[in-house]
């Protein structure tokens, strides 16, 4: 059922032959605000008390978490390497270093009952080398009242204290029982874990077996085991988070200050460049995807000789090594191949329909003209977004390693000299591993939704005050009102706050909860669909296929309605629900004269997003190229995830600002259907150019 608007905007608003000022100021004032109430103020409740849920999960992140356990290891005690707060104090010694290589060439084999996490490690500054002349030790942390030394003086002796031991230490010591054990192979640090390499030195073994110690264990399996936990799929995932924190200084760059610059310039030159700027985005956004692409094939290795290594500082020049972040971006770059294929022939497909664009955006270019304010209004959700994104991707890094540090049970011959006992302990000698309860799951699924959601409340906050603003400018007759640049914003924004704001988080939290449970469904719908192709079950496989296109399609409806009800809500001051309704009404009606205007707009709008978020994405690749981020303690496994999140951001922060042109444009075409359908199908508010630019593209088409 249509809701009726002659309530809201009267049927005939102005007098035609009004002149004066003043009172066409009043009456376009109650074009926008007349007979308002408050609406879907339950939404609204729910959202204050989603945001204080919100708070509490975070605070209880900040309390149980600990960033340095996404990269770093555990020690003997259950400390994280690097932790100053550990008990020793371990700042510094971020390291993990297994101590013993039998039980690391133990824990090799398929059929093995233990784990290298069982085994003894220990924290250290950095991975011990062999020594060409003597056989060097590394010893237990300095305690009890035989090892009278600090940590300090431990480090100093390069973890060496072998000298001081009693003889009963010395013979356990020479079982690999500790409290010190040899070094007989060489590492390297490879991602914070020291690898052994294959190629034990032979004067360390001569030396070793000449003092009476235990055969020891070599092979390839000595270093492929060591290897193999570092790359396992938790492990990858941790650093990909931890790469986040410590690359902070590119997000804040690159993420945030280059995409706010990049976007208020394109602003700036769609007003004096209007007729070059679509020809303009275009040839810019090919050479910003290919450009992209490029470092992605350099970073993968395909070209030069730049591409990401897992050892930190200095090597063997011949000793290379690759993990699995190098295979995420193997896959990344094949798929970058695909887009920037497909971003060069679309950009040649759309060339016959920008000059239609060119039109377009001379609308939006006189309006932002006119209502100056318009450019710096979206620095106030952006500033909103950037504290809240700065909190959540903080409180996001404490939730994800927020679990609990407990010994575990296992069946492996741990035993290994105490110095506080005196003695070998074969009890609770196995290692230390994180465990993360359900509830922590549930944590931070809630605390990505409040992402998801937050986001689009302040896109559509924004959204909503444009469009409020914008209206103001049509229903004026397109005329420059006294103290239009201002007064719109302002007013537009009081309007929201105090009778729509919980239509605003209505319809962000539907879009929220419509593409999360989306994302949800994917990898389901993939493992049917794997199923399917395995047994050869065509029908389930075009039922999997047809439900994802169906559920493809329900977001691009919801996201459109969503859209138009925000600038029906800056009119009317309906519901979300009436709105939609209203919106997608006049649409209807109107979609022959108004689709493809909108849509070849929104098409280069789109291309500007794109080329400012990747614009980002460049600036962080080469940020993150620099020293700093490709060795010692803020050295990222992988440029990937960085890159990646300085994209997102940079669409986000181009899509608040592009909103200028996006919804101005949107406001005055459904300004345009309403003006239309209130007076028996002519129109006596829209501005000459919109006019002009609706009737050429009707002769096009003919």
């Amino acid at each position: 059922m249509r809701v009726s608007l002659g309530a809201v905007i009267g049927r005939y608003p102005f007098p035609s032959s009004s002149n004066d000022g003043q009172n066409q100021n009043l009456e376009m004032d109650d074009v926008i605000r007349h007979g308002r109430k408050c609406k879907d103020l339950p939404f609204l409740v729910f959202f204050i008390a989603f945001w204080i849920a919100l708070i509490v999960n975070s605070s209880f992140g900040f309390y149980k978490g600990n960033p340095l356990r996404l990269t770093h290891g555990l020690d003997y005690k259950g400390n994280v390497c690097g932790d100053k707060h550990g008990s020793p104090n371990l700042h510094g010694l971020g390291v993990r270093y297994w101590v013993n290589p039998n039980q690391v060439f133990e824990s090799g084999f398929k059929d093995s009952h233990a784990d290298l996490e069982d085994f003894k490690s220990i924290c250290l500054k950095d991975c011990p080398m062999t020594s060409e002349d003597t056989l060097k030790w590394v010893c237990n942390y300095p305690e009890g009242d035989d090892i009278r030394l600090s940590m300090d003086q431990w480090v100093s002796r390069d973890y060496d204290y072998f000298s001081f031991l009693t003889p009963e230490m010395r013979k356990s010591s020479l079982q690999l029982l500790g409290p010190c054990y040899p070094v007989l192979f060489p590492s390297v640090n490879v991602l914070w874990s020291c690898e052994f390499m294959a190629r034990k030195s032979n004067v360390s073994l001569q030396q070793w077996h000449q003092m009476g110690g235990q055969t020891v264990d070599d092979g390839m399996i000595l270093n492929k085991t060591v290897h193999k936990s570092i790359n396992s799929g938790s492990s990858v995932l941790k650093r990909y988070a931890a790469d986040i924190g410590k690359a902070w200084p590119v997000l804040i760059v690159c993420g945030g200050i280059i995409p706010l610059i990049l976007s208020v310039i394109w602003l700036a030159m769609i007003q004096r460049l209007v007729a070059a700027m679509t020809w303009i985005t275009v040839v810019l956004f090919d050479i910003l995807v290919i450009s992209v692409t490029m470092f992605f094939y350099l970073k993968a290795g395909w070209i030069g000789n730049d591409a990401i290594s897992p050892i930190i500082g200095k090597h063997d020049p011949y000793y290379h090594l690759s993990g699995r972040e190098r295979g995420h971006l193997h896959f990344v770059a094949a798929l970058m191949t695909i887009v920037m294929a497909v971003a060069v022939l679309s950009s040649i497909a759309i060339a016959r329909r920008i000059v239609m664009a060119t039109s377009v955006l001379k609308v939006a270019s006189k309006i932002i003209g006119e209502v100056r304010a318009l450019i710096i209004f979206p620095i106030m959700p952006y500033a909103l977004l950037a504290i809240f994104y700065m909190i959540w991707i903080s409180a996001t890094l404490y939730l994800l390693s927020s679990g609990q540090v407990i010994r575990d049970r296992c069946n492996a011959n741990c035993c290994a000299f105490d110095l506080r006992l005196k003695q070998v302990n074969c009890e609770r000698c196995c290692g230390h591993t994180i465990h993360y309860t359900p509830h922590i799951g549930l944590a931070i699924a809630f605390h990505l939704f409040g992402w998801y959601w937050v986001t689009q409340f302040v896109k559509a906050f924004s959204s909503t005050v444009i469009a409020g603003s914008v209206a103001s400018y049509y229903w004026a007759h397109g005329e420059v009102l006294q103290e239009i640049s201002f007064i719109p914003i302002f007013s537009s924004v009081k309007r929201l706050v105090r009778y729509n704001i919980g239509s605003v988080a209505a319809g962000s939290l539907i879009v929220s909860f419509v593409e999360s449970s989306s994302r949800i469904l994917k990898p389901l719908r993939r493992k049917l669909m794997d199923v399917d192709i395995r047994t050869h079950n065509r029908l389930g496989k075009a039922l999997s296929v047809s439900s994802h296109n169906a559920l493809t399609f329900i977001e691009w409806i919801i996201r459109s309605v969503n859209h138009n009800a925000y600038i029906m809500i800056a009119i009317t001051g309906e519901s979300f629900f009436a709105a939609s309704a209203l919106a997608t009404e006049l649409i209807k009606n109107n979609i022959l004269r108004i689709g493809k205007v909108n849509v070849i707009g929104n098409v280069i709008l789109f291309l500007g997003k794109l080329c400012v978020s990747l614009a980002s994405a460049l600036f962080a690749f080469l940020m993150l190229d620099t020293h700093a981020y490709k060795s010692a303690h803020d050295k990222v496994s992988s440029p990937l995830i960085p890159v990646l999140v300085c994209w997102g951001l940079g669409f986000v922060v181009a899509t608040l600002f592009f909103a200028v042109v996006e919804v101005s444009i949107d406001t005055i075409v459904l300004s345009y259907c309403q003006d239309s359908e209130g007076h028996r199908g002519t129109t006596q508010y829209a501005a000459p150019l919109l006019l002009e630019t609706l009737d050429d593209q009707n002769e096009h088409d003919q």
